[in-house]
């Protein structure tokens, strides 16, 4: 049997030239081409002797062709679909992303290695061809690469499509970026992701040294940065002390810097001015102080909580220009997330504090008032011993000391318990460091005055103790040992037993001079007994109007006990 000539034959199916394949599939091996996309398919894929084109479709395969030269020069994939999602042509861009040396007549999932479909749309070509409108899916193939194909339709006479154009991107920057974008964020959730319990079990350097090992570990897993610092900004002394550092020279990790544009090196001055810098090259940057041996190029960001510059986020490198504005972006977001860690590790342990501070004082509260109780009844008891049995006496006096100890114990172990992060600044700083270890014994029959005077003066590490009458002060101030002579004694002008001026009288043969403050309210001192005490010695500044303000407590009683205050013996 003799070999036939193959020939592909291209028509545009009018009516004339409709029977011509049958005329000479006698003589020749006839392969009809649908269509003049089809036909470079065709020819791609096939060998043919010769190939007949009729002039309607010779003048739309000259058009496709130099299409097809521009499309062949394209950036991007520009893939032409049967609809079967074979491959009829393709352009040089998407061969060399395929796998494998040919794509023609091949499906178009199976040129790329059978990637996995993202979406939004999971069946794009198929949309594309029953709906006749454009769709779109994200596809992510072997080795972490990501493309967006972009199919559509070609519409024939009678709008049914014949074949599908589709044009693929490379997205995987935008892909990556966008997953380190989501990691980025993740890790800023996990910085501080720590449960009430978990940081009430934990001091506070353990929950510092947990932060910042997390910030380490989402540095250089994620953002793969190797060598770090942060310092943390004072807002009194603008210096930044450091947090972490890994990587640094010791030298430069312990060099003090401070929050200023100049003489402070690149973390000085995004501190001082809130802007991130990046230096590109250590050895031409004037501002640039070395981090460590064979630095070449550094990152800066500011950790920025609520607009204002709580510290500095620093990376460098031992390469230049090993940054770039995406480093910047990420790191940026990221020290984000490190300020609201920071800022959030520091409200629990605030929480935290205020809940061991209310503790100690409902604790105080509920303890000092009892045992002045102990306290007044002792001395009342011992009045009645002295003189009489000695044994009694001291056994009375042994009550006494070890009332006052159960006291000093509950409030110093209550000190200890409470961070400093809670104790008021005007406390802490020790604005009135004078008050403390004073020993102040306040004298009124309202409930209420006594309980306050414990939970004012207490917080100031005054030893406070307090007394319903005249009498029964007279009677702990007369039994007291040397060592617990009172510095202040507060007392309402108007005593169930006697007033302030007689008060002071019985006072004056015990101690010399007298440390005593009065209280009235509203001025009323019916029978003049602040003048009379001040006729008697009482001190121009040691009387308090009720209701008095905690400042002008504190100051009357420094006042008062710098003003009698007791030298010690030579």
């Amino acid at each position: 049997m003799s070999h036939k000539p193959k020939v592909l034959c291209v028509l545009n199916h009018d009516d004339a030239q409709k029977d011509l394949p049958e005329r000479f599939r006698d003589a020749f091996e006839i392969v009809p081409a649908e269509s003049p996309f089809a036909a470079l398919s065709d020819a791609a894929t096939q060998d043919f002797d010769a190939v007949y084109i009729d002039s309607a479709a010779a003048a739309q395969l000259s058009h496709l062709l130099q299409s097809e030269q521009i499309l062949d020069g394209m950036p991007g994939g520009v893939v032409m679909l049967d609809p079967d999602s074979t491959i009829l042509w393709s352009n040089r861009q998407f061969q060399e992303w395929a796998v494998g040396d040919s794509v023609a007549g091949r499906s178009f999932y199976a040129a790329l290695g059978n990637p996995e479909i993202l979406g939004p749309d999971f069946c794009p070509f198929h949309t594309a061809l029953a709906t006749g409108k454009s769709s779109f899916s994200t596809v992510r193939v072997e080795g972490d690469q990501y493309y967006q194909a972009h199919a559509a339709p070609v519409l024939e006479k009678g709008g049914f499509p014949s074949c599908l154009i589709v044009t693929v991107r490379d997205v995987t920057a935008e892909m990556l970026q966008q997953q380190k974008l989501d990691a980025i964020h993740k890790a800023g959730l996990e910085l501080s992701d720590l449960t009430p319990e978990e940081v009430y079990k934990m001091g506070v350097d353990e929950r510092i040294e947990l932060l910042k090992q997390n910030i380490l570990h989402h540095t250089q897993d994620l953002l793969k940065f190797d060598v770090v610092e942060i310092r943390l900004l004072n807002h009194h002394s603008s210096q930044l002390e450091p947090l972490l550092s890994i990587g640094i020279d010791d030298e430069a990790a312990g060099r003090p810097l401070y929050a200023r544009p100049q003489n402070n090196g690149v973390t000085g001055f995004v501190a001082a001015t809130g802007k991130s810098y990046l230096c590109e090259d250590t050895t031409e940057d004037p501002l640039y102080l070395q981090a460590f041996q064979g630095a070449k190029s550094s990152l800066t960001v500011p950790l920025i909580l609520h607009d204002q510059v709580i510290g500095t986020f620093n990376v460098e490198s031992p390469k230049p220009r090993a940054f770039n504005e995406s480093d910047l972006q990420f790191l940026e977001l990221f020290s984000r997330d490190v300020a609201l860690a920071l800022n959030t590790l520091e409200l629990m342990v605030a929480q935290r504090a205020s809940t061991a501070l209310e503790s100690v004082v409902a604790i105080h509260g509920a303890v000092a008032l009892p045992v002045d109780e102990i306290l007044n009844d002792a001395v009342n008891i011992m009045e009645c011993y002295i003189g009489h049995e000695k044994e009694v006496v001291e056994r009375l006096q042994r009550i006494l000391k070890n009332a006052r100890d159960i006291k000093q114990m509950i409030h110093r172990v209550g000190q200890e318990m409470v961070p400093a992060e809670v104790v008021p600044g005007d406390i802490s700083a020790g604005k009135h460091a004078k008050l403390h270890g004073l020993r102040v014994l306040v004298v009124d029959d309202d409930t209420r005055v006594r309980n306050d005077a414990h939970a004012l003066l207490d917080r100031y590490g005054c030893a406070v103790e307090t007394a319903h009458a005249g009498g029964e002060a007279v009677f702990m101030v007369r039994n007291g040992s040397p060592g617990d002579r009172y510095d202040v004694i507060i007392a309402d002008i108007c005593l169930p037993d006697m007033n302030g001026h007689e008060f002071l009288t019985k006072l004056t043969p015990l101690i010399d001079p007298v440390p005593l403050v009065l209280m009235t309210g509203f001025g009323y001192d019916p029978g003049h007994s602040i003048v009379k005490a001040r006729k008697a010695g009482l001190h121009p500044k040691a009387v308090l109007y009720k209701p008095f303000r905690l400042d002008q407590l504190v100051e009357t009683i420094e006042t008062i006990s710098e003003a009698y205050r007791v030298l010690p013996q030579a």
